[in-house]
């Protein structure tokens, strides 16, 4: 097992533990780690990362439901458009893509360039939203769902996720602040399901029935992430999640840097 191997398999236990201590954000690793520890190409890195933020996704909701802290109404009005929207872009989008999308002179701009390039671009504000502790503030009334708002939102965060691989909790999170008016803790536990359903439906609809699938790597990696969650659960109660959610932020912009870095300021043989 080369050394690169070994290490993207630790850094699977790290998404784990960031998970489990700041209960979010750190599944938006897997792509770099399946792409460049991996050497994973595009479509299946973005398929691959969806099982993996899925399943995640899946554990921790299912703890905040026994909280109390999920709505369910809200997480099936919300999810079923961004169910849609990832199925349409994994099953009919996504396969499409040419290798090649245009050239410019010698410049060549790839299906890869485009999918991590995505991808790179949208961590900046998942990193910025680890960084900032602002609240939207909600006033105390019956909710009335926006449905048209609802659905647009839902189809445009299920056709990210379904092109880059992760939840787009920064856009579900504020989208049920502000539409369906939820407490910040009920909208961050509701979205957790939102993003396990449309996620984990996405992969198998879009990618599961058309991709060679190697499900022991997945499995593994999976599992690995699992069990770092319930470090991190174990940790988080002696560590300081706020601080080391900065912190994380911080690193994100890094790795966003250093995707686009690598994608286009670098050569490809």
């Amino acid at each position: 097992m080369e050394f690169l191997n070994i290490l993207g398999y630790v850094s699977a236990l790290v998404i784990g533990i960031s998970l489990g201590l700041i209960g979010g954000g750190g599944s938006i690793l897997a792509v770099p780690v399946l792409a460049y520890m991996f050497s994973i190409n595009e479509k299946a890195a973005t398929a691959y990362s969806l099982f993996i933020v899925g399943s995640s996704a899946l554990l921790g909701g299912i703890k905040q439901h026994f909280k109390g802290l999920v709505d369910w109404k809200t997480a099936i009005i919300f999810g079923f458009p961004a169910i849609i929207g990832v199925t349409i872009v994994r099953h009919n989008v996504v396969p499409i893509l040419p290798d090649v999308i245009f050239n410019i002179n010698q410049f060549a701009f790839t299906r890869r360039m485009a999918m991590l390039g995505l991808f790179a671009f949208l961590m900046i504000p998942a990193a910025i939203s680890m960084l900032t502790t602002k609240t939207i503030p909600i006033k105390k009334h019956n909710v009335t769902y926006k449905y048209p708002l609802i659905f647009i939102e839902g189809l445009i965060v299920g056709g990210i996720t379904g092109l880059i691989g992760a939840g787009g909790g920064f856009l579900i999170i504020p989208a049920l602040v502000i539409l369906a008016r939820l407490e910040m803790k009920v909208a961050v536990a509701t979205s957790l399901i939102i993003i396990a359903f449309k996620s984990l439906i996405g992969f198998f609809l879009g990618d599961a029935f058309i991709m060679d699938i190697n499900w022991s790597f997945l499995l593994l990696f999976t599992t690995l992430s699992f069990i770092g969650i319930f470090i991190g659960s174990f940790f988080s109660s002696f560590i300081d999640g706020k601080k080391l959610k900065k912190g994380f932020g911080v690193f994100i912009i890094i790795m966003a840097f250093f995707i686009f870095y690598m994608e286009f300021l670098t050569p490809h043989i």
